[in-house]
């Protein structure tokens, strides 16, 4: 059994065993692998800080060492394991698609132990030893084992560009089903007001949601292994192995890369950063923790609004184009919702709707730029590193998990905060309220500037690199 290449540069089987073309089949099944992913990654970004710190009564300095301690971890294996999905030789059901199935289960695993109750009676020493193994063991091994094949397959499911923004569409979709999920239904099963109107945290509901969502994650990840395929191949030749010198030399003269993993940096700390101090927003600031679940609800809704256009608006005016509007209308909204200082809860709400239109804009092509710059340096070097170069990306988006996270506990302990205090003075709730929103609108701003300015692949650029690929792929085909 023979392939052939086809006009747009996929990749068909020849004889009985032909490839089924790409289509809602593979969208769907993608979708499924983001809301997997995020439902241990947002559950852990949301409210792993209220955890550690509610519930297992660290402070929120120690926490935030470790958030930024695990992404020196990460530094290492990330990129190798890009490196090895590079280089590995691909199975017989594709290169990327079998570490969803090896991988699943550890992730949800690893995922659920991190919210074991019961360790906040354990001394403190053994208390934090758990805390450390199992962080790491989730976010640097098993996590990094299942998210970077992940993201890598998108560029192997179609190399037509329309698809991938389909694939990216997807992907958002998917993870904003899962913010959906968690940010509504969390809120409710968590925490509770108890006699005196204090809001408190339910130890035990925090296990049993994450053993839940894990058991989720693992059906998820095996609709996306089911139901997505990979049909571009590369021919691995064999050459002299590039040093970790060579080959971050030669990522560091991709400027689409660069740029983008600034930007992501900055937005995860934006949007992350924001989703961890809303959980204090709404217990010490509005002191009604359970319409955190009616806003993360508006504010997911702005994508689901916008999804069913985003591939008009993509073709329109341009991914880079129609993100960093996205950003900017973001940025205004956050920066006017820290001057204004908003009491009422529904107002805050049409405010954020407003700023999470903007965010949505840009997180629903996010992935799509991915696959761009892959493009983007197979063009320049003649290298294929799909798993490396979304390893690096993925790397940023970590660090941007880890400032968030990290800025977020030492802020807490900058302002005030004390744990064990069942409510917070109002000047400690008034600098939550600024920490909340004028951190992510300046940070909004930032990944706008990015965008505009710093971030090369046009419309027409991505739409060149296509064609060069194309047919680099018939010629390939042919010979």
């Amino acid at each position: 059994m023979s392939k052939t290449v086809d006009e747009k540069g996929n990749v068909r089987m020849d004889n009985e065993g032909k490839e089924r073309p790409f289509g809602l089949r593979d969208k769907i099944g993608y979708m499924f692998g983001d809301f997997g992913n995020d439902f241990s990654f947002l559950l852990a970004s949301n409210y792993l800080m209220v955890f550690y710190t509610k519930v297992l009564g660290l402070s929120g300095f120690v926490v935030g060492l470790l958030f930024m301690g695990a992404r020196i971890v990460d530094a290492f294996t990330d990129v190798t394991m890009g490196r090895i999905v590079d280089h590995m030789q691909p199975a017989k059901d594709g290169r990327f698609r079998p570490w969803i199935k090896w991988m699943c289960i550890p992730v949800a695993v690893t995922s659920t132990v991190m919210y074991l109750y019961f360790v906040r009676d354990w001394v403190y020493w053994v208390k934090l030893a758990y805390v450390i193994v199992t962080y790491l063991l989730w976010s640097s091994f098993c996590y990094t084992g299942i998210n970077i094949p992940y993201g890598s397959m998108a560029s192997v499911i179609s190399p037509d560009v329309r698809h991938r923004a389909s694939l990216s569409t997807f992907r958002s979709i998917g993870a904003s089903l899962a913010g959906l999920v968690i940010g509504v239904l969390v809120p409710l099963i968590v925490y509770e007001t108890d006699a005196e109107g204090n809001q408190v945290v339910l130890p035990l509901r925090f296990t049993l949601t994450a053993l839940v969502f894990g058991i989720l994650a693992v059906i998820c990840y095996g609709l996306c292994y089911y139901l997505c395929r990979e049909r571009v191949s590369f021919e691995k030749k064999e050459k002299k192995r590039e040093t970790a010198g060579e080959m971050l030399r030669g990522l560091g003269k991709n400027k689409p890369l660069l740029a983008l993993v600034c930007a992501a940096l900055v937005l995860l700390l934006a949007s992350l950063l924001g989703q961890t101090m809303n959980n204090y927003l709404f217990l010490d600031y509005f002191k009604d923790a359970k319409a955190l679940s009616v806003v993360n609800f508006v504010g997911i809704a702005g994508t689901f609004i916008l999804a069913p256009f985003i591939s008009k608006i993509a073709s329109g005016f341009g991914k880079k184009e129609a993100g960093a509007l996205g950003m900017l209308l973001a940025g205004i909204i956050y920066v006017l919702l820290f001057f204004l200082r908003v009491k009422s809860i529904p107002i805050y709400m049409v405010l954020v709707f407003l700023g999470t239109i903007g965010v949505g804009l840009f997180n629903l092509i996010i992935w799509a730029f991915i696959t761009d710059i892959i493009d983007y340096q197979e063009v320049e070097t003649g290298k294929r590193e799909d798993g490396t170069v979304y390893a690096v990306y993925s790397f940023a988006r970590k660090v941007g998990q880890a400032l968030a996270g990290g800025l977020g506990g030492f802020v807490l302990t900058a302002i005030g905060y004390v744990s064990e205090a069942p409510a917070q003075t109002d000047a400690v709730a008034e600098r939550i309220y600024t920490v909340a929103t004028l951190i992510p609108g300046i940070c909004y701003l930032i990944v706008f500037f990015i965008m505009q300015f710093k971030y090369p692949l046009t419309r027409g650029e991505v739409e060149k690199n296509t064609a060069i690929l194309q047919k680099k792929r018939r010629e390939e085909s042919e010979r």
